[in-house]
């Protein structure tokens, strides 16, 4: 020991910068490990909540690594495009003829791909051993389940092919993705088939849903913050005893600066603890991956797999938030020898700055509301300033909460005793409350505004009696007159279905050009044209102009006789194929009528002669069905009947695939995990609960002792939860249903569903009730007359 030169007391030499560091986090961290039953209980308390906010944390890590797994093995099964194979590639024994088909059960997608080797030494898609023969077939092993399920008795029809293998994970987007490969002998006349020599492409993936985005930045805040606030509450357990045992540091002589990194260490031990308990529940709960399924994608295991850095990034920010929490929450704690000090009064919030960051979102996201379309156009600015838009005002709603806790406590005036003792309890220090609250108000109001929106957007499936129930249509390769009225024949023989009719298809496009340059060319025999339009006389050879009754479409003004039309191949090649034709100036203009499904079919109607159908590119047969209304299995039969003409021949519902409200998984998922995030902050709650009611013993029993009933005492811990629950669910209420309104409007939809916010306004009240039950026990111990002993 030496004297300073100004002659102040002499400080003890020891270690200094990092090695002083490393000393005193690791003594903070022995006393979290060898402090005995309470230190033991604070470690665990911590490890627990820091792990549940580490699992979520490496489940929103695995993210973007799922979804480059899920896009790299679509990818190396992809048939590659005709961009991709320029060459129009002959039979060898290295080649194969492939075509991608897709039929849908119970409104669900069912792809695949038919085959057909050219050689030996065709190439084998991923996940199979060898390609199938004609009449076998290979599938997922979710479409082996569902074929030898009571539920796929009607699917079973499609897939009468004998079962040589199934596709191993390798081969599938996901676990519960309904795929097969079928072998097939009649691609070599089927035009829309593809020599490749080769598997592996890029794969035609969905353009960027900007709703999605918005969804997205939505979800990451409603169970990221509240994981953030659990965090912080997580490692201010204890806080009693942390005080005291510092207290004693400080009189064995440990200066201010070695007590917070002591307690420094402290928390860094029980988030290290929480890390490993995050990582072992991420583990354990990845191998449940498989059984959730969202718009029908779901993921491996192995796939639910957080990046390097993502991994890296919660390693090193979880441990030290918990670092700068402690560190924080000791700014204004003097440690003495003789005891602990709070700071004195905190100074009244401020509103300014809170209500600045919800102004700016609603700035954001004013624009948006005068433009409808702003979100169906695909991610642009306008989509990035939308989620900027909404997050902020989440994030703004949060911040109002410890304002609107404090400025309501202090204008509470009387009332009864267990009131009044819960309301000045609040008066001396809302800020605990408030900042446990403020994870709830996050989690609601994000979770009301999501509620609201995929309510609102979601049209969910038809009912039986509706017309798009009862409607169909198909897609199929061209065929002749004779071709088309066997299979309108063969479909009209399928149980359920009322009519039917069936016609060959393209869109042309006008020479000259302009607006409105678009018809389409129907061609039939004259019988199936009579059932389109009101023809007169018909004889093969013959041309028609089909104009609607009271239609939006002048075709006859448009598309008089002698309008000279160009047909287009659909894809972009090197030389795509065009088929010139002009309107024969003998066509005559004729009314329209309504087709088996009630469509009228406006354009050009030619008969087979008139026109060179085989040159026509990209042709297809088009069928319209009517089933019997109410009858929930027959589009499953028309299916069957189409499967049984051609895997390739595809029906759906005249407004397209009704999808099972595909983000009921979405719904659900997040309802559960908002409810989950209340009750975590409701345990944080408690667990604050009691070290305060832990800290007042003395006066708790004081009160007893003095005469006041003990129910009274518990009547004001009740309230004492419930006045910042309360404020808070009323903020999140308020917030979240102008937040759906907005993002609702944005869409150009209206809210269907104002009640969203109900659910989590009962969670919340639970999470009332819970916490004042489960604090009682503890309130009766500590209001027995020894808790008046002192030393």
């Amino acid at each position: 020991m030496s004297i300073g030169p100004t002659g102040t007391t002499p400080r003890p030499a020891g270690p200094t910068g990092v090695a002083a560091w490393l000393r005193d986090l690791t003594t903070g961290a022995r006393f979290a490990l060898t402090g005995g039953r309470d230190s033991w209980l604070r470690t665990a308390l911590t490890a627990v909540g820091v792990g549940l906010g580490v699992t979520l944390l490496l489940i929103a890590a695995s993210v973007p690594e799922m979804l480059s797994q899920r896009s790299h093995r679509e990818s190396a099964r992809a048939v590659p495009l005709p961009a991709e194979t320029p060459a129009r590639l002959d039979p060898a024994p290295g080649t194969l003829l492939v075509r991608a088909v897709e039929t849908d059960f119970r409104d669900k997608p069912v792809r695949g791909t038919l085959v057909r080797a050219d050689g030996p030494e065709a190439p084998v898609p991923p996940g199979l051993d060898r390609l199938p023969g004609p009449g076998e077939m290979v599938l997922s092993p979710a479409l082996e389940r569902l074929l030898k399920s009571d539920e796929g008795a009607l699917l079973r029809d499609r897939f009468a092919h004998r079962l040589v293998g199934t596709i191993s994970d390798a081969g599938l987007a996901g676990p519960s993705e309904l795929y097969y490969y079928v072998g097939s002998d009649r691609l070599a006349t089927d035009p829309h088939a593809s020599r490749v020599d080769h598997f592996g492409g890029d794969t035609d993936l969905p353009p960027p849903d900007a709703v999605a985005l918005v969804l997205g930045a939505l979800g990451c805040v409603v169970l990221l913050m509240p994981v953030a606030v659990f965090l912080a509450a997580a490692v201010r357990f204890g806080g009693e005893q942390r005080d005291r045992r510092l207290a004693a540091l400080r009189l064995v002589g440990a200066d201010v600066r070695t007590i917070r990194r002591i307690a420094a260490g402290e928390a860094l031990c029980g988030a290290l603890a929480g890390m490993a308990v995050g990582a072992c529940l991420f583990l354990f709960l990845r191998g449940f991956a498989t059984g959730v399924t969202i718009r029908e994608a779901s993921v491996f295991p192995a796939d639910l797999a957080p990046s390097v850095p993502l991994a890296a990034l919660v390693a090193l920010a979880v441990p030290a938030a918990a670092v700068l929490v402690t560190l924080f929450a000791l700014r204004r704690v003097a440690v003495e020898p003789l005891g602990v000090t709070r700071g004195g009064a905190s100074r009244r919030r401020r509103l300014w700055w809170r209500l600045l960051v919800p102004a700016v979102g609603v700035a954001l996201l004013l624009p948006g509301l005068t433009d409808a379309n702003v979100m169906t156009y695909g991610i642009s600015a306008g989509t990035y300033r939308i989620a900027l838009g909404a997050v902020l005002v989440l994030v703004g709603v949060t911040a109002l909460l410890p304002w609107l806790v404090e400025r309501c406590v202090a204008r509470l005036r009387g009332g009864p005793v267990a009131w009044q003792l819960a309301v000045r309890r609040l008066q001396l220090n809302s800020g605990p409350a408030a900042r446990a609250v403020s994870g709830i108000t996050v989690a609601v109001a994000g979770a009301i505004a999501i509620q609201m929106f995929l309510a609102g957007t979601q049209s969910g499936p038809p009912r039986p009696e509706e017309p798009s129930h009862s409607a169909l249509h198909g897609r199929f390769r061209p065929g002749t007159a004779a071709e088309v009225r066997g299979w309108v024949d063969r479909l009209k023989a399928t149980e359920g279905v009322t009519g039917v009719t069936g016609f060959v298809e393209r869109y042309a496009d006008k020479d000259s050009g302009g607006p409105f340059s678009v018809t389409t060319v129907t061609v039939g025999d004259c019988a199936t044209l009579r059932e389109l339009a009101e023809l007169g006389s018909c004889r093969e050879g013959d041309t028609f102009v089909a104009q609607e009754h009271d239609g939006d479409v002048d075709t006859a003004g448009r598309f008089p006789p002698g309008t000279p039309l160009t047909i287009k191949e659909w894809a972009d090649g090197p030389s795509p194929r065009t088929y010139r034709w002009t309107v024969p100036t003998t066509a005559r203009v004729v009314p329209t009528r309504p087709d088996a499904i009630g469509e009228h079919r406006f354009g050009v109607l030619a008969t087979p002669s008139a026109i060179d159908v085989p040159k026509i590119p990209d042709a297809e047969t088009t069928f319209a069905v009517k089933v019997r209304p109410g009858d929930l299995d027959a589009i499953e039969r028309v299916r069957n009947t189409a499967a049984a003409v051609d895997p390739s021949f595809r029906v759906w519902r005249a407004g397209g695939v009704v999808k099972d409200d595909h983000y009921a998984a979405v719904r659900q998922g997040l309802l559960a995990g908002a409810v989950l995030i209340l009750f975590l902050i409701g345990a944080s709650m408690l667990v604050g609960t009691l070290e305060q009611l832990r800290e007042r013993r003395r006066l708790l029993s004081a009160l007893v002792a003095s005469g006041v009933p003990r129910a009274t005492v518990g009547w004001s811990v009740l309230w004492q939860t419930a006045i910042p629950v309360i404020l808070g669910l009323a903020l999140a209420v308020a917030g979240g249903l102008g937040l759906g309104w907005a993002t609702l409007a944005l869409v150009g939809r209206t809210v269907r569903d104002w009640t969203a916010f109900v659910p989590l306004v009962g969670a919340g009240a639970s999470v009332i009730v819970l916490v004042t039950l489960a604090s009682l026990p503890p309130l009766w111990r500590l209001m027995r007359p020894d808790g008046l002993h002192t030393e």
